[in-house]
């Protein structure tokens, strides 16, 4: 187990630089001078020409882009991420502002995702075709079809304008008042997290159903062991394998989709940070923010790998 994780945290290195070029030749693909994000759409009428060549040479600009990008590289790996172009704050801070926001923020959500999407689906799964089962796959569905930034609109219509139950919009910090923070979490977190509790839903639903046909499940009831114990300990482990696939590819369907809904929320976050970043063409902001998001989903696919051996003790790796 050791030596396959130290193989694939090797294997990350080429696919993070591979990634890096990506987003960095992508960059250059987006159409404009690149003078006009410096200094706006003027830029040609506000300079001369000599002055104009002074400034591709100060940024960089009038090197070839392979020069440019090992340049970047080098800086990169010498944690010097870059300066915003918006805001003309180090990269680095202003990621790590936003950052904390979303990490927060999508942890709670994932934590919440996986627990009640396995809940309902281990009931719906241990009862096909009951009363609980058929309403169960018919909220599931819904929640998987539907999008998410409706929700959000649709929640705030509910609870916020109409039953005044939670806040339309805002961020508080759980560090400056929990109770405010908790009730300015209430709609976003339900609005980013119905897809991923009813994914899991159906997942742990179809794969507890399948579980249940074992004969080993049969060999457990013929024990006489309690049906606690016949599903805790024998049905659920094994029913667990896809839903930490399912749990690890939602890491990145989070980043994702906490751009809309921390758009409609007015949440300081990662996701609100990247359509800004877009909007103005912020170069610098948006290579880190793939790159991270890149990092982000390598980790949680390594994560995934690691609870695998843990959940179902027969997985090695060679």
């Amino acid at each position: 187990m050791g030596r396959y994780l130290i193989r694939r945290v090797i294997f990350t290195i080429p696919v993070l630089l591979l990634v890096s070029a990506i987003t960095f030749f992508g960059t250059l693909l987006i159409p404009g001078d690149d003078l006009q994000v410096f200094y706006g759409a003027n830029a040609d009428a506000a300079f001369t020409l000599d002055e104009i060549q002074a400034l591709r040479e100060k940024h960089g600009l009038d090197r070839p882009a392979p020069v440019r990008y090992l340049a970047w590289l080098g800086n990169l790996l010498q944690g010097d991420l870059g300066v915003s172009l918006r805001s003309h704050e180090p990269v680095g801070s202003l990621i790590l502002q936003k950052l904390g926001v979303s990490i927060w923020f999508t942890s709670i959500t994932l934590v919440a995702n996986i627990v009640i999407g396995v809940s309902l689906g281990v009931i719906a799964g241990t009862r096909p075709g009951g009363k609980f089962d058929i309403a169960a796959t018919f909220i599931a569905t819904w929640g998987v079809a539907t999008p998410g930034f409706w929700v959000a609109i649709l929640l705030i219509l509910v609870f916020s304008l109409n039953l005044g139950w939670f806040p339309a919009a805002g961020w508080v910090s759980p560090l400056e008042d929990p109770v405010r923070a908790a009730r300015h979490m209430v709609l976003p977190i339900m609005a980013l997290g119905l897809f991923g509790s009813a994914s899991i839903m159906r997942q742990t639903r179809s794969a507890f159903i399948e579980v249940m046909t074992q004969d080993y499940i049969r060999t457990a009831w013929a024990k006489g062991n309690s049906a606690r114990a016949v599903i805790m300990r024998h049905a659920l482990r094994n029913a667990l394998i896809p839903v930490i696939t399912i749990a690890a590819f939602q890491t990145a369907n989070l980043i994702g989709g906490s751009v809309l809904v921390e758009r409609v929320f007015a949440i300081p976050g990662f996701g609100r940070l990247t359509v800004d970043a877009t909007q103005f063409r912020d170069y610098p902001v948006i290579q880190m923010i793939v790159l991270l998001s890149a990092f982000a989903i390598v980790i949680s696919n390594l994560l995934a790998d690691i609870v695998y051996s843990i959940v179902d003790p027969r997985i090695r790796y060679e």
